[in-house]
């Protein structure tokens, strides 16, 4: 059946119940994912690692992706896109549950197989819930469908970090104070083992929610999709095609996406550990990933607004692009002693805050807004088209995740060995490759 097909048989009141579960699903990646972002200064300091070691953090929940992506798509050919989800999301209450001997014994690989087994529930419910959104709907409107996805999402990682920081790091300073005065060691390992277990109530907390998700979405009446059944005539672009290779723009958008990703992670995951590498106190670098999101949702909002009505998906793709080139380049050169004084809203507490912003940490937080619609273009661009073979491509596309293992352990690794800032110079290329396929790449093959 075609895209078109699909939605007609879908009733409308279906079709709203079919989004807004979708979207509870994309609130629960993002407050999953943008955890990380203050799981790495603190597990920098619990596990008593540098900047570069630190990063793993990144590599080992986006590998799983690149891992997993291909065993989802076998998982959802046998059970289907709603029951892939419900597993997904027990997959996901396993990896938090290993949290609990992680904190206990403060074991960094602990912390990190919790990470990749959350990541690898995450790959199975992103490779159903990306096409799942894509397809429920006409095609044309997919890239708006998908921004109010990423509201969900980026709404979620810009409260998560707050929260946790909330939880596990609201004495960091007085904690780093006692660090640094540990008359012995065993004084010093008992304030890091304390300090460890403060994670245990909070991913315990997120088992229980996942595993009642899954229970509900396996009650839920969501109409299930079916893309196995298409021929290879039901499009235009699929005419005569037999193999996945036989679609060159999905490769680039692949690639596109690998880029993207890395740069979506170093923006959100870096910025917190960047400020206090700048010597701003937690109290205000803990907000720093929720600007960047903030960023993201304006970004989202302009999507919705904008395309298709006013805007082609691929027209703003290459604004994304030229965006995220200028504003690296903002981060880079601006000194880092210049900074401003912003007023805003606690997102979890709804109390005015006054933050303490260097300049080019603004930048970084504006990549928020760069970024925002480069997954909802190139998803749809890349995906358009495959008929039959949609599973395969969207798991394709999500391996491309592992663009946020890689690519944040590059910037670690630039930000030991040169600085923190300099270390920013890894997004410009990153940059003009998604420039590349949003100009000429996402024409390949049609």
């Amino acid at each position: 059946m075609s895209h078109t097909h699909v939605t007609s048989e879908i009733s409308r009141k279906d079709y709203i119940l079919s989004i807004t579960v979708i979207g509870i699903f994309f609130f629960i990646f993002g407050f999953v994912t943008w955890l990380n972002s203050i799981l790495i200064p603190f597990l920098k300091t619990a596990c008593e690692l540098n900047d570069f070691q630190a990063y793993f953090v990144t590599t080992a929940f986006y590998v799983s992706y690149f891992v997993m992506a291909l065993p989802s798509s076998a998982v959802l050919k046998r059970t289907g896109f709603l029951n892939g989800m419900t597993i997904g999301l027990w997959v996901m209450a396993l990896g938090a549950l290993i949290f609990i001997p992680a904190a206990l014994t403060r074991t960094f690989s602990l912390f990190l197989t919790g990470l990749f087994v959350q990541g690898t529930g995450l790959a199975l419910l992103q490779t159903a819930s990306n096409p799942y959104i894509t397809i429920i709907g006409p095609p044309e409107s997919a890239a708006k469908r998908i921004s109010i996805m990423g509201i969900a999402n980026k709404f979620a990682g810009a409260i998560a970090p707050v929260i946790l920081a909330s939880i596990i790091l609201h004495d960091n300073d007085l904690l780093q104070q006692s660090l640094a005065n540990a008359s012995d060691a065993l004084t010093h390992a008992t304030i890091l083992n304390e300090m460890a277990h403060r994670v245990i109530m909070p991913y315990i907390v997120m088992a229980v929610v996942l595993i009642i998700l899954g229970l509900a979405i396996r009650f839920a009446p969501l109409p299930e999709v079916d893309t196995d059944s298409e021929d290879s005539t039901t499009t235009e672009n699929n005419a005569g095609k037999n193999s996945i290779w036989q679609f060159p723009y999905l490769f680039l958008g692949v690639i596109a996406l690998f880029f993207y990703v890395g740069v979506e992670v170093i923006a959100g995951d870096s910025i917190i550990r960047y400020g206090q590498s700048l010597g701003v106190s937690m109290d205000s670098a803990k907000y720093y990933t929720s600007l960047t999101m903030v960023g993201m949702i304006i970004g989202y909002l302009s999507g919705i607004i904008f395309i298709p009505r006013y805007l082609k998906q691929s027209d703003a793709l290459k604004i994304c692009t030229i965006l995220g080139v200028i504003f690296s380049l903002g981060a880079i050169f601006v000194p880092a002693q210049n900074s401003f004084t912003m007023h805003f809203i606690d997102l979890v507490t709804f109390k005015p805050i006054e933050l303490v912003i260097p300049v080019t940490v603004m930048f970084i937080a504006l990549l928020g807004f760069a970024n925002a619609l480069v997954w909802p273009a190139v998803w749809p661009l890349a995906i358009t088209g495959l008929g039959r073979f949609t599973k395969t491509g969207s798991a394709m596309l999500i391996m491309a995740i592992v663009g946020g293992a890689l690519l944040p352990l590059l910037y670690g690794k630039l930000a030991v060995t040169f600085s923190t800032q300099s270390a920013y110079w890894v997004c410009i290329p990153c940059y003009l490759v998604i420039m590349y396929y949003a100009f000429i790449g996402h024409k390949a093959g049609k």
